[in-house]
């Protein structure tokens, strides 16, 4: 199971789907698309500071005082995990933490 947990500035994302055979999981390439996209986002089309670590079946992304640009990107990647998490919800599990207005 992949477990996403989210707060003001912090995404932690842990695990493997195991939806399928690694190389044809299309739930963990979902998850690794939309998070990718996030960090190369925000470090390309923001000013905002990030810090990220990324190895096999572990993200970390820390947005220091994420500007509107920043949270609007956040917001979507949001909803993209969302909507894998609801389609799948025995391989991905997304847990909010604090007030986050999504």
């Amino acid at each position: 199971m992949i477990s996403i947990s989210v707060s003001d500035d912090t995404i932690k994302i842990r695990g493997h789907a195991g939806y399928a055979p690694r190389g044809q999981d299309i739930v963990c390439a979902g998850v690794t698309a939309i998070t990718q996209t996030l960090v190369e986002s925000i470090e390309g089309l923001t000013g905002n500071e990030i810090k990220y670590d990324m190895s096999p079946g572990r993200v970390d992304i820390e947005i220091k005082d994420p500007d509107e640009d920043a949270q609007l990107l956040m917001d979507s990647f949001f909803v993209g995990v969302e909507m894998i998490a609801d389609e799948f919800p025995e391989y991905v599990r997304v847990e909010i933490r604090n007030d986050l207005d999504l």
